[in-house]
């Protein structure tokens, strides 16, 4: 590696151990800095994964896993009594759902058709433009006087106004 590059290593310094041209230190297992953080990052990862999955998979009381000799294929050996009462062994999850929680709210379902455009009919994909009333149009039907909105403008214009200037009264003054 060090030949293609054109550099060699001196006595104290050695390539990293994942050919990327760097050097490493022993202290990094003879790793550059970046492929021994990702490599640590990994394990890291790895030992996190494990621990949810052990987590999750909890093992059943009774049942001993012994590895044989061959890798695909492992066996299950009962320790403790012969007889294991499976019924109370394994749980199985019940979950109660009633007719009020289903019709309580409804379900946002994601279309999957393609957007269109309400008046044309005219597939608009991304390039589509939702107007204020809710729905979708093409670049000509985009603006209100094409499509008919329902939308308010007046109203919204005014309470943005009246919203953005307050009105403000100094107080009466006194006859003296």
């Amino acid at each position: 590696m060090a030949e293609e590059h054109g550099f060699q290593a001196s006595e104290g310094l050695r390539l990293c151990a994942n050919n990327c041209g760097f050097f490493g230190s022993s202290a990094t297992l003879n790793l550059c800095s970046k492929c021994f953080r990702d490599v640590h990052m990994k394990e890291e990862q790895d030992a996190l994964a494990k621990a949810a999955l052990d987590s999750t998979n909890p093992v059943l009381p009774g049942l001993v896993h012994s590895p044989g000799s061959s890798t695909q294929s492992a066996s299950f050996k009962l320790a403790g009594p012969a007889a294991v009462d499976w019924t109370s062994a394994v749980e199985t999850p019940t979950t109660m759902i009633s007719v009020a929680d289903i019709q309580a709210g409804p379900v946002a379902i994601p279309s999957t058709q393609p957007n269109r455009c309400l008046t044309c009919r005219k597939r608009v994909g991304l390039t589509g433009f939702k107007c204020r009333c809710g729905l979708m149009f093409c670049g000509s039907h985009r603006y209100p006087e094409q499509h008919g909105c329902s939308f308010d403008y007046k109203t919204m214009g005014k309470d943005a106004i009246a919203k953005a200037n307050p009105l403000i009264k100094a107080e009466k003054l006194e006859k003296i």
